[in-house]
């Protein structure tokens, strides 16, 4: 019997048998094979997924079964083909005897004697100079040289000879200017050399002639405080350690699992090839030079320097500014804010000018305002007479006759019973597990039923 997969049983497309990546259940020897989360997880029952109310936006196909016939299948009828002979060609065999190379053309044609033919061009005559070749050509015969007498020249001849004396003659120019002397302009610039002054200088300024020195109070030192520490303890408890003391509980325990090293029992020889060819050799320690101790020098230490022992202190008076200081004589008596400004240009009361308006030309219309228009009064009200319409009115037809609800689908349209997947139950109907693969694909052998005998 052939044995069907869980995915060829499914007649809904939803059910698929665990396609894993690797060949987990391979060599188990187990009938059922079990997991984690399957034994956390146990299947209930046949409880379908719920289904969602949702309508799904795919075309609808026909759920029963295609036929696999179509109209080329229907009409075609197959032939039976036979197989066309192919032509053999004989094998090639050599004629015995000699070839006839005779042709119509060689039968047919005589052959003629054909004598050269005379050249028309005559041979080329070489003249041997045996004398003086007098000739006279016929461009020379038609073309005779006359005798042509040469034209004068119409230019006169160069008659001027240049003086042999000096030119003496002066210009205007030389007789009307008459050269003078030229003096050098005076410059009204003024030196650059600094003329110092043989009056003493006078440093006198009006601060120093304005200025009167007073006197000045003598000033209240106030007593320096000496510092007085405290008898009373320090206090560093803050708010922090007074409200956070800290309370006792047990250490978080660690969730991670006890590693356990893998190790093996047998003695690890570490001998490699570099060990073997290179021994170790015996190395005197290194000497270690030993530091002596630190010993003080005796006596106290002198730490008076140079400049300590040559400095000698002077008594020096500060040297006093020459800006004279400030002195604010308080006063008691109001602040009087008058100036000559104020007295001789007192505040005057002014006012806003108010805008410059044209009188207007026409005057203002007095009375109520009726609000008639021209349109208003000349209009005459008609009386509105409304258009008929030639709409047909919206009222149902009703006829006796009984409604033929009859359509095409409902004549056509064959209801079918709905079926269900037995790939749904946990064992399906008329197949018996057989055994599961190496993927996880879960075999099932149909179960034929047995015919009894009358």
């Amino acid at each position: 019997m052939r044995s069907w997969c869980l995915c060829r049983i499914c007649t809904c497309g939803r059910h698929r048998c665990p396609h894993g990546t690797t060949r987990i259940y391979e060599n188990a020897g187990m009938f059922c094979p079990t997991t984690e989360y399957l034994e956390k997880y146990p299947p209930y029952g046949s409880a379908l997924p719920p289904q969602s109310l949702k309508p799904k936006q795919e075309f609808r196909a026909g759920r029963g079964k295609m036929e696999g016939m179509t109209t080329f299948k229907s009409d075609y009828r197959p032939y039976e083909i036979v197989k066309q002979p192919r032509h053999v060609p004989e094998e090639y065999k050599p004629k015995q005897g000699e070839i006839d190379l005779g042709t119509t053309y060689k039968r047919d044609f005589n052959s003629y004697q054909v004598q050269p033919v005379a050249i028309v061009r005559p041979l080329e005559r070489k003249h041997i100079k045996k004398g003086k070749l007098d000739t006279v050509p016929t461009y020379k015969d038609d073309y005779r040289a006359w005798d042509i007498q040469k034209t004068e020249l119409y230019k006169r001849e160069q008659t001027y000879s240049p003086p042999a004396v000096k030119f003496g003659n002066s210009t205007t120019f030389q007789d009307d200017y008459v050269p003078q002397e030229i003096k050098p302009r005076q410059s009204f610039r003024p030196s650059s050399v600094v003329k110092r002054s043989t009056c003493p200088f006078d440093g006198d300024t009006s601060h120093r002639l304005d200025y009167v020195p007073y006197q000045l109070e003598v000033k209240s030192s106030r007593p320096r405080e000496v510092y007085k520490p405290t008898s009373q303890p320090f206090e560093d408890l803050t708010t922090h350690r007074r409200d956070f003391q800290g309370l006792a509980g047990e250490t978080a325990k660690i969730c991670r699992p006890a590693h356990t090293r893998v190790t093996q029992r047998a003695h690890f020889e570490g001998s490699t090839e570099f060990r073997e060819s290179f021994q170790p050799w015996e190395l005197p320690p290194p000497e270690v030079r030993k530091v002596q101790e630190y010993v003080p020098p005796a006596g106290a230490m002198q730490s008076d320097s140079t400049s300590h022992l040559d400095y000698v202190p002077h008594q020096a008076t500060r040297v006093l500014p020459i800006r004279p200081l400030s002195h604010r004589s308080r006063n008691s008596d109001p602040f009087q804010g008058k100036s000559t400004t104020k007295e001789d240009f007192p505040a005057w009361e002014s006012r806003r000018q108010g805008p410059v308006k044209q009188q207007p030309q026409i005057p203002a219309p007095s009375g109520r305002f009726e609000g008639l228009s021209t349109f208003r009064c000349h209009y005459v009200p008609h009386e509105l007479v409304p258009t008929e319409s030639c709409r047909p009115l919206q009222v149902p037809v009703k006829s006796s006759a009984p409604f033929d609800d009859v359509t095409m689908y409902s004549t056509e349209y064959v209801p079918k019973r709905r079926e269900i997947c037995p790939a749904s139950c946990p064992s399906p109907p008329g197949y018996v597990f057989e055994h599961t693969d190496s993927r996880g694909h879960q075999f099932f052998r149909k179960v034929t039923p047995v015919v009894k005998a009358f």
